[in-house]
């Protein structure tokens, strides 16, 4: 391989050859994929899993979001930090096979007891979940640097639009590998099937992934600092108003987008009665394409549209968030399954581009020392209050609305639990009935209401136009 001097052409050519550049953006994104596999696996198991725990939707949104995101997203920063100085294919390496091998253990959640306690399978699946976030929280930050350093600016929003595809991709393949395994074999073989791969993926990201020199492709004379505190990163952050609106319009957009997630499985078993694979293959799985293809789109418009409109990595995701609100408004209250696919896939396609914007700004803004930092504080963020709590926000309102409903309808004391799919059968005939009605409409109503905050998030990403061409240190 030809290397070149980032004194005079890093920053033109990039790092490595092209087809060299290509095959570790490749192997990143495989592990990006890999990273939403083992992490959405558990909303697509939900259908089977959740009644056979016995748990309401507020504790599977704590299981969902916040148990898993807390960790990730404390130990984030740390990593980052140690990501600035260290061989970053080193730290994703052992991330990589942690993640994989507490997914696994997902799959022997059962209760157990230890000392005379008694641990049910909720909290020995929660305690994986933690292991999970921890393991994933050293995939990202370190990933964004690399390939800041791999590609030069001209040509980073493409390849970070296309490591990002790993979000819906995962996603996807969550779904087509787990819904039908889930199906055929139960829940715990699909935590077994997709968290093995891990390990082998991890040995070769080490051994055939190269470690680039930092700032390889920053412009001629950059000043360059050997080692940046965490003190000096935010400092350098604060100063930047348009990475603050675009977090604030990631988080918005990753409160609702993890919210939905994580029960758009339930909520399709629950309305159109589909199984886990029913509708991880025909529901969920087209929607994953259509966002995935909206990521890329994003970064790809944004850099060819890049000299005549710069800001336009900011305002295509913006308008795309906007446009997006009446299509999950309408996939969240019609009654044929073919429009609420129909409307879900345009609406992930519109959506799903600030997923390259999110990354693309908050590499762009920074010099080359804080890029992991910045990463980092942003998943921060967005993970703590999007992740964390969207899940959480969608069950506690899921479960208030079930509450007042059945109360509404004269069954003050029916339960969540009691109006699962075999639960429901011991009950009278009247308070079938009124399962039949609060059960699925509760979560409906609360997707629906949380779907209409993509519309503050776009909002968020048209503002950053306002100040991200003065913020812009990759130019």
């Amino acid at each position: 391989m030809t290397a070149t001097s980032p004194a005079t052409d890093g920053h033109l050519t990039g790092y490595g050859t092209r087809p060299y550049r290509s095959y570790v953006l490749t192997a990143l994104l495989i592990v990006y994929i890999l990273n939403f596999v083992d992490r959405g696996l558990l909303s697509v198991v939900a259908p089977v899993m959740k009644p056979e725990l016995g748990i309401s939707d507020t504790a599977f949104g704590l299981l969902t979001g916040f148990g898993f995101a807390l960790l990730y997203t404390i130990v984030g920063i740390p990593l980052a930090q140690f990501s600035e100085t260290r061989h970053r294919v080193t730290i994703m390496t052992v991330c990589v096979a942690l993640w994989s091998l507490m997914t696994a253990l997902c799959g022997f959640a059962a209760e157990v007891t230890v000392a005379g306690l008694t641990i049910g399978a909720f909290w020995i699946l929660l305690a994986c979940r933690v292991g999970v976030g921890i393991g994933e929280a050293g995939c990202t930050p370190p990933a964004n640097s690399l390939i800041a350093d791999y590609y030069p600016p001209k040509s980073r929003s493409t390849a970070l639009g296309f490591y990002a595809m790993g979000v819906t991709l995962g996603g996807l393949l969550a779904n087509l590998i787990g819904g039908p395994l889930t199906d055929a074999f139960g829940w715990r073989t699909a935590f077994f099937v997709v968290g093995a791969p891990g390990i082998a993926i991890a040995l070769i990201l080490r051994f055939t992934v190269k470690e680039p020199p930092r700032g390889y492709t920053d412009p001629p004379g950059t000043v360059r600092r050997d080692k940046v505190s965490f003190a000096d990163g935010f400092r350098e952050l604060a100063s930047k108003p348009s990475w603050w609106t675009n977090a604030a319009g990631c988080t918005i957009a990753s409160f609702c987008g993890y919210g939905i997630s994580s029960f758009q499985a339930l909520f399709i078993n629950r309305t159109f009665g589909l199984s886990a694979g029913e509708a991880a293959v025909w529901v969920n799985a087209p929607a994953a394409v259509a966002g995935s293809l909206g990521a890329l789109a994003t970064g790809f418009m944004a850099e060819r549209l890049a000299r005549r409109y710069p800001n336009a990595i900011a305002w295509i995701p913006g308008f795309g968030m906007l446009i997006c609100v009446p299509f999950y408004a309408l996939a969240f209250s019609t009654d044929s399954v073919g429009v609420c696919v129909a409307a879900l896939c345009i609406g992930g396609f519109a959506k799903f581009g600030y997923l390259a914007a999110q990354y693309t700004i908050a590499q762009g803004v920074v010099s080359a020392q804080v890029r992991a930092v910045s990463t980092a504080m942003l998943l921060f963020i967005a993970n703590l209050l999007g992740y964390g709590l969207g899940p959480l926000f969608i069950g506690a309102l899921s479960d208030l609305i079930f509450t007042l409903q059945v109360a509404d309808l004269g069954a003050a004391d029916l339960t969540r639990k009691a109006c699962e799919t075999a639960a429901r059968k011991a009950l009278s005939v009247d308070l079938q009935s009124v399962c039949a009605i609060a059960h699925p409409q509760s979560l409906q109503r609360s997707l629906l209401l949380t779907s209409l905050l993509y519309a503050v998030a776009g909002g968020f990403y048209l503002l950053t136009c306002r100040w991200l061409r003065r913020d812009m240190v990759a130019k």
